[in-house]
């Protein structure tokens, strides 16, 4: 479990994208902001979190563009309105990394924890011993691990992931729970 209470402004939040701030589509990509639709309260949720955490990064597989059925300009203008929208909410996103590469080997590619470290480099407050991972895949919580920081599960979709699993740390339905029992805990 996780001690949230430790949690303050030198923490570092690392969020999914897909399915964890909005819907997935199912075996297929969000290719446009058309498609693009947040989960209930997520840019609220993340408003909340930034009155918490120091940096927040997003860390996105993304094989859509490496497939070449996603327009990377597409994908940049998709990270461009959710971050301004949840801006409009309050809350802010440092950055938004993602990984295009087809070979599930490629060092950015989640699990393997080349984003994260890629935003070490470009973030040097940030650290791994005080930081969490969120997102809905086993893959999103091996990348915690591979990253040396703490994870959270959310089961939006997939509810069948046995949440004993040893790279889970905590599960939450939802971001918006997730940053309700955060802020409770530190008492903000």
């Amino acid at each position: 479990m996780i001690d949230f209470s430790a949690i303050d402004n030198t923490w570092t939040l690392f969020l999914d994208r897909d399915g964890v701030i909005n819907h997935e589509k199912h075996q297929d990509y969000i290719h446009t902001w058309d498609e693009f639709n947040f989960y209930t309260s997520v840019p609220e949720a993340i408003a909340l979190l930034s009155k918490i955490f120091g940096t927040i990064v997003v860390v996105t597989n993304q094989k859509g563009i490496g497939k070449g059925v996603t327009k990377l300009e597409d994908l940049q203008h998709i990270h461009e309105q959710m971050c301004k929208q949840i801006e409009q909410a309050g809350g802010k996103i440092n950055a938004v990394y993602f990984c295009p590469d087809l070979d599930e080997n490629s060092p950015c590619r989640k699990p393997n924890p080349g984003m994260g470290l890629q935003a070490v480099k470009d973030f040097p407050d940030i650290r791994l011993n005080k930081a969490i991972m969120i997102g809905n895949t086993l893959s999103d919580m091996g990348f915690g691990r591979n990253l040396g920081v703490q994870t959270i599960f959310l089961p939006t979709t997939r509810p069948e992931v046995d949440t004993t699993d040893g790279r889970i740390d905590a599960v939450y339905d939802s971001l918006w729970d997730c940053a309700k029992a955060i802020q409770q805990a530190i008492g903000k």
